[in-house]
């Protein structure tokens, strides 16, 4: 019998649904990726404004750190995806968690920008290691593929409200007892991942064979870099990827250049959290019944109507909800398509560095839209154009996930038993 030398568990024998070590992982990962995005990610906006103030500095300057994260996070996703393809999920899991308590303690010391720039950088590393991309390895390793989509979106819902719940708790904290205390309170909550991440992510069942696995790595990488499939897949993530980061940054100042009060447009753009949710609970039902493409290419091409519409209908209160809602249902559904899409069409033991791969480019188009949006409104002077560019983004992206339908891939390993 051949085994999978590369996943926490062998591929297939595992189902979520079925096996209660299985769905205890599953629910320790929903419990981490929340807390994770939490501390490590979306506390950064409302730490942005003080964080500036103290350390006498623009916000352009500190929002570069943020960025210098997001491009080390791009860096490390190929190797990182190579080790979990090799040695699973909990060692690295851990220390990526670990990692990010040292920093963030580390951060509420920072006292000059260089330093809050080496700690970006070691803070990138830490998500790289313990956020999505490592967890979804997990899942995709623990779950037969009946069970595969339902355990995403455990994971994914859950996870979807770290903005909800970690904004306001920083803000708070900010408020009551400044931005280095919050960070300490912030580190003490990121300390729960650890055990989380070492006890209950599984540890690879079988050795690992160097030569052999080597050998099949390669194999299965090169078979999937050689499938036009892949690259559209490539393609039509990383144009959506670069349009929502677009609009969610956009949104607010978007829509008062409408006319519309600051407090209404913050109300409206975070909508896009709760619909982001709703939108992967849609899309998950929606699996049992169609394929994946077709659901995402369709939900894509919904986006880009929303977009164009936006600055039509936005000038209204009625219109600029239902277009925001039109766009904020697909909001999160390249987080759940990508890795069903990539277990279904690829080998599962080479899961993790194929998503490595993509993750690059969709790394790059996250940090490069809105900078390319807000020159884009800059030459213009008006943000129809940059929602028109949003709506094609959206188009290209529609288009390529659905011309993947018709591609068999050219080279697809059978998941390894």
């Amino acid at each position: 019998m051949t085994t999978s030398p590369t996943t926490d568990v062998p591929a297939g024998h595992t189902s979520v649904g079925g096996d209660r070590r299985g769905r205890t992982t599953v629910a320790a990962l929903a419990i981490t990726q929340t807390i994770g995005y939490g501390t490590l990610y979306y506390a950064f906006a409302v730490l942005l404004n003080p964080l500036a103030a103290d350390l006498h500095t623009s916000t352009t300057a500190v929002t570069g750190a943020f960025t210098a994260s997001v491009l080390v996070g791009a860096v490390l996703a190929v190797p990182v995806g190579r080790w979990l393809d090799r040695h699973g999920g909990r060692a690295l899991m851990a220390a990526g968690s670990a990692a990010g308590v040292l920093l963030l303690l580390l951060f509420s010391r920072v006292d000059q920008l260089w330093q809050l720039y080496a700690v970006q950088v070691g803070m990138g590393a830490a998500c790289a290691a313990s956020l999505y991309e490592a967890a979804f390895a997990v899942v995709i390793a623990l779950t037969s593929p009946e069970r595969r989509a339902g355990s995403l979106l455990a994971v994914t819902v859950v996870a979807g409200f770290a903005s909800t719940v970690f904004l306001p708790l920083t803000g708070w904290l900010v408020d009551a007892h400044g931005w280095r205390t919050a960070l300490l309170a912030l580190a003490a909550l990121q300390t729960v991942t650890v055990p989380l991440h070492a006890l209950l992510v599984r540890r690879p069942a079988h050795p690992v064979r160097p030569r052999h696995d080597a050998a099949a790595s390669n194999g299965a990488i090169r078979g999937a870099l050689a499938d036009r499939g892949f690259w559209l897949l490539a393609l039509g993530f990383t144009a959506h990827t670069a349009a929502i980061s677009a609009l969610a940054v956009h949104l607010i100042a978007a829509l008062v250049s409408w006319g519309h009060r600051p407090a209404f447009a913050a109300a409206i753009a975070g909508l896009l959290g709760v619909l982001s949710v709703a939108g992967r609970l849609l899309t998950t039902g929606l699996q049992r019944r169609h394929r994946t493409t077709t659901i995402t290419a369709a939900v894509f091409a919904v986006q880009a109507a929303a977009a164009l519409l936006l600055p039509i209908v936005g000038t209204t209160t009625g219109g600029a909800i239902g277009a925001v809602i039109g766009f904020g249902l697909g909001f999160g559904v390249a987080t759940i398509a990508k890795p069903v899409l990539l277990a279904e069409r690829y080998d599962t033991g080479r899961y993790a560095t194929l998503a490595g791969i993509l993750v690059v480019p969709m790394t790059l188009a996250k940090a490069a839209g809105p900078l390319a949006a807000a020159a884009l409104q800059a030459t213009t002077g008006s943000y129809a154009p940059v929602l028109a560019a949003v709506a094609s983004c959206c188009a290209v992206a529609a288009v390529a996930i659905a011309a993947v339908i018709s591609r068999p891939a050219a080279s697809r390993h059978a998941r390894p038993s």
